[in-house]
């Protein structure tokens, strides 16, 4: 072969070489920009499948039960005794994490995951009795977080102790008082889903834990969350 020819080869090789670099690179651009776009245009209290429109998403298969929050920044320097509570309950802003679905809905849900309630407390035994009930995971996250973070990894115990959740129930009584509380920090005669390592009282009356959000961990004051719960394996 001579000479001309090897250099016509050669240039045809080089210019297939660089069409075929041009357009791996190109797709790679067109899909980063698409995935940037549709960030972009994702409503801020659209999180893990959850929104303003539609607040709790229950999906069987996974045995989830997503219900969308706003976080309280208020807790992040001051002491409650509520986890997530609707934000039109009488307790509505007394909560780490403001709910946008309400008590009933909650415990409906828990229930179609397969979770059963304890029932085991009352007013009169609240504060001798720890709650009872189906063992429940609590995982939250946020547009931007990466991940799932554990509950003990967004609210701390000044005693160190795993925050340990019961579905209680109390569904009757927590639809009389109007709390709106769906998951407390102590065992709870009125909140659907409480922790079962301290009684009734073990914050407010005895004082002897205190529970803070963890502002090292969570985003802003203000931002939507994703509370998604889960049956404890």
């Amino acid at each position: 072969m001579n000479s001309k020819k090897k250099a016509i080869i050669a240039a045809v090789l080089c210019v297939s070489m660089m069409g075929f670099v041009g357009c791996s690179s190109n797709k790679g651009t067109d899909s980063a920009g698409a995935q940037k776009q549709e960030e972009k245009s994702k409503a801020p209290d659209e999180v893990a499948g959850v929104s303003l429109a539609n607040p709790i998403k229950v999906d069987k298969e996974a045995g989830t039960v997503t219900v969308l929050t706003q976080v309280n920044g208020k807790y992040f320097t001051e002491v409650t005794r509520h986890a997530s509570v609707f934000k039109d309950g009488s307790n509505g802003a007394k909560s780490v994490f403001t709910a946008y679905g309400n008590h009933a809905d909650f415990y409906n849900a828990l229930i179609e995951i397969g979770a059963k309630p304890g029932n085991n407390m009352t007013p009169d035994n609240a504060t001798t009795t720890k709650v009872e009930g189906t063992a429940l995971n609590l995982k939250v996250t946020w547009n931007g977080a990466g991940k799932e973070y554990d509950v003990n990894e967004v609210i701390k115990d000044s005693n160190g102790n795993k925050i340990a959740f019961k579905f209680g129930g109390n569904l009757e009584r927590a639809k009389a008082k109007n709390t709106g509380c769906l998951s407390c920090l102590d065992s709870c005669p009125v909140g659907i889903i409480s922790n079962t390592a301290y009684s009734y009282g073990a914050v407010e009356q005895t004082k002897e834990a205190k529970f803070t959000a963890n502002k090292d961990v969570l985003p802003e004051d203000g931002t939507y969350v994703a509370t998604i719960y889960s049956i404890a394996k």
